[in-house]
């Protein structure tokens, strides 16, 4: 490239000239003839080679510019979020008195690994009012997901709705866990408990 840029700036050589400029072969007009007789008006014959010097010109200007914006694209990606910091975790939320406990409640040793069990028809349909149930909790918690929302306020809502419904909010005492809901946020590997760290715009 700086080659190409210096043999732009310096002058053509004489025979680069003899092809590029030629007399034009119209009439003399009255003062504007030479001693031989020759024309004295020219025109300027540009080669095809300069047509193709100027396109890979274009071509490299573009090729720098998409280089330029993939830098400044990962640069932005590549900026370091502020380190992991606690937040304050509020109390535990109640449950009401009549809806069953799971078996892990109140104990600190591992749950017992359940057989495997035949359901019938009403086992079934346990089953699948239990997944309904999920799968409108998952939605939900969802729609909460902002920019300057708590995780603790999502896992109050999900608690909320999770109690109105009848059911228990299985992560709530297992091994001691202290929330209805898991909050893993950006480098949280998993199990992040809720607390008053408010989700930022980016946040994974």
């Amino acid at each position: 490239m700086a080659g190409l840029a210096a043999g732009l700036g310096a002058r053509p050589s004489a025979a680069f000239e003899a092809s590029c400029f030629r007399p034009l072969a119209s009439p003399v007009r009255s003062g504007t003839g030479t001693a031989s007789g020759m024309p004295c008006h020219w025109r300027l014959i540009v080669p095809k080679r300069c047509f193709t010097v100027s396109s890979r010109l274009t071509w490299v200007e573009d090729e720098l510019m998409e280089i330029r914006k993939s830098q400044e694209q990962s640069s932005a990606k590549s900026k370091k979020r502020p380190p992991l910091r606690r937040g304050k975790v509020s109390p535990q939320l109640p449950v009401p008195e009549h809806i069953p406990r799971p078996s892990y409640v109140g104990s600190k040793g591992l749950p017992e690994l359940c057989k495997g069990q035949l359901h019938d028809a009403q086992g079934i349909a346990g089953m699948r009012a239990a997944c309904k149930l999920a799968a409108r909790v998952l939605d939900f918690a969802g729609t909460l997901v902002k920019p300057s929302v708590t995780t603790n306020e999502i896992d109050t809502a999900v608690h909320n709705m999770i109690i109105e419904a009848g059911a228990y909010p299985s992560p709530l005492g297992y091994r001691g866990f202290p929330k209805s809901i898991c909050t893993s946020v950006n480098e949280c590997v998993c199990h992040g408990i809720p607390d008053s760290t408010q989700l930022q715009t980016g946040a994974l």
